[in-house]
């Protein structure tokens, strides 16, 4: 994913200087970015290998001569592309569903649901994808009824109080979103110029992609060629020399769109394609059974690091070995809907899935009580529910995301199947913890690889990838494993098993996220002040009475 962070404060700055000034390359001087981790880091030992993986080598060692016992595990997503060869064998296939009859087989309310559902889908092969933040849909639905009150007047004081949150929340949302469209349409220009450049000089065609490693067979004809391989060198020593121009570009594509949806939104796209009603919770039947778009990017890399293929010479390897992963579209360019996601949830553990995994989150939740309701039906089915914290330097103790375990009616502030995860990096220095990761010494249980992993992409082998989108899945991906080979833990045991294992690095010094000066101890960001580690919880597992009923 795009580090759109990164060129905003420094090397998007120098890159669109250097298009403007005569100066050539050498004379400019860029960040020096952090050596690039190996492919597939977040699987390594910190001993063995020198990066702060899982230990999942030794893992597997532990698990030698053991039989395993395949475990559901639903993704609730960007959808997935079902025919990618590192994921296609291990979808989760629904038998008791004919394939293309157009008939509800199993009776569940899901026509055709033979991978999953899509919550976003709509008739004649659409989708609501591109969508707005929920503070912006919620501003404009309230703003008639709320915009002239003020404390002194408004008669529902709780409802007006609400008002003013989302309020609020929609000014920085949308301030923030002129301010970033500025500085980054430039470079979005200056990636695309320098593209065409360097293409012409490698001989490539329009549509043609280039890596890093491509760079050095261009020959410096002038200086416009020489400054547009210096733009890119940037980049991708920036983003990671496995990635190609046109993914950069994508994502950059794609989040200035996200911007857009919010400074210009289309607030009737989702009645217009989807149809259904988001405010009412009326149990109708809605969406579609295709799950590949042109957004299944994120979807299917949080698929292939939780479960793909081992060991085939293709792509990257999963965490865990036997898994069946249930893929649910309920995710788009903007945020989800609480209506969607409680849906997804009962969906996923009434088909069967005994882990779910969340990578998502947004600042507004107006049906939050739907929410709630489904967590603790996930929990009633002995289901755990692995969820990213975020990407906003924030402390979540402070300002949590949605949806979250802090319930409305004060049952929970802590449920026993939720394990939220934050971002750590490749290396045991003052960079463990992810830049942009969100923490919080109550909020947030544990951190896991999410800076620079690898994983798979739509009709690509692999591709590195940035966020705690990417934690959670490695998370959610050791709890499978631990469940393939232990399957008497409950999801209760899961969770404890998991934070357990997380040795607290206690005296370890990190830029704390979101600053580049200021220094914490790492131990001080979550609830266990350690790093998801396979290898120990495994340990642990081989000890521990399982409590699942089957």
């Amino acid at each position: 994913m795009f580090n759109f962070r990164n060129y905003i404060t420094g090397t998007a700055l120098s890159v669109s200087l250097l298009l403007t000034l005569s100066l050539p390359a050498s004379a400019q001087v860029l960040p020096k970015p952090d050596p690039e981790p190996p492919k597939g880091w977040q699987l390594m030992d910190l001993k063995e290998n020198g990066f702060y993986g899982i230990s999942l080598k030794p893992a597997y060692l532990f698990l030698q001569g053991k039989k395993s016992k395949t475990v559901v595990v639903a993704t609730i997503d960007s959808g997935v592309d079902t025919l990618q060869k590192d994921l296609k064998s291990i979808l989760w296939v629904n038998t008791k569903e004919i394939p293309g009859n157009g008939i509800d087989d199993d009776h569940n309310g899901y026509i055709d649901d033979i991978h999953g559902w899509n919550f976003l889908g709509g008739p004649g092969g659409k989708a609501d994808f591109n969508e707005t933040t929920e503070e912006v849909r919620e501003y404009n639905k309230l703003k008639g009824k709320y915009a002239s009150l003020t404390d002194t007047n408004a008669i529902d004081k709780k409802d007006y109080a609400y008002w003013k949150h989302v309020k609020t929340v929609y000014d920085t949302t949308i301030n923030k979103a002129h301010t970033e469209t500025e500085q980054l349409q430039p470079i979005m220009n200056a990636l695309m110029v320098t593209s065409g450049y360097i293409k012409k000089g490698l001989n490539l065609p329009a549509n043609g992609t280039f890596k890093q490693a491509d760079l050095v067979r261009l020959k410096m004809t002038n200086d416009t060629l020489t400054q547009s391989k210096y733009v890119w060198d940037s980049i991708f020593s920036q983003e990671g020399s496995n990635q190609n121009n046109a993914a950069i570009i994508k994502d950059l594509s794609e989040y200035l769109a996200k911007l857009n949806n919010d400074l210009s939104p289309d607030l009737e796209a989702r009645k217009r394609i989807v149809g259904d009603n988001v405010d009412s919770m009326d149990h109708k039947p809605y969406g579609s059974n295709q799950l590949k778009f042109s957004d299944a990017s994120h979807g299917t890399g949080v698929a292939g690091l939780i479960g793909a293929i081992r060991n085939n010479n293709y792509g990257i390897n999963g965490v865990a070995d036997n898994v069946r992963i249930m893929a649910i579209k309920a995710v788009p360019n903007g945020d989800e809907y609480d209506k969607d996601i409680a849906n997804a949830i009962h969906y996923a553990v009434d088909n069967g899935a005994r882990i779910i995994n969340m990578s998502f989150g947004k600042q507004v939740s107006p049906h939050k009580e739907w929410l709630d309701e489904a967590f603790k039906y996930a929990a009633s089915k002995d289901v755990l529910l692995v969820q990213a914290a975020g990407n906003d330097s924030q402390d979540m103790d402070v300002k949590p995301d949605f949806p979250n375990d802090i319930f409305l009616d004060g049952s929970s502030t802590d449920a026993d199947n939720l394990i939220n995860v934050g971002a750590s990096g490749p290396r045991l220095d003052e960079h463990l913890a992810g830049e942009f990761s969100n923490y919080g010494k109550k909020n947030v249980d544990v951190f896991a690889p999410g800076v620079k992993v690898t994983t798979v992409d739509t009709d690509a082998e692999f591709m590195t990838e940035d966020g705690t989108s990417f934690s959670s899945p490695i998370t959610a991906g050791v709890a499978a494993l631990l469940l393939e080979y232990y399957p008497t833990l409950s999801a209760k045991q899961l969770k404890q098993i998991i934070l357990q294992s997380a040795t607290p690095l206690t005296g370890t010094e990190v830029y704390k996220p979101g600053s580049k000066t200021i220094k914490v101890d790492f131990a001080t960001l979550s609830k266990t002040g350690g790093i998801v580690n396979a290898y120990k919880a495994l340990q642990i597992a081989a000890k521990t009475k399982g409590e699942r009923v089957n």
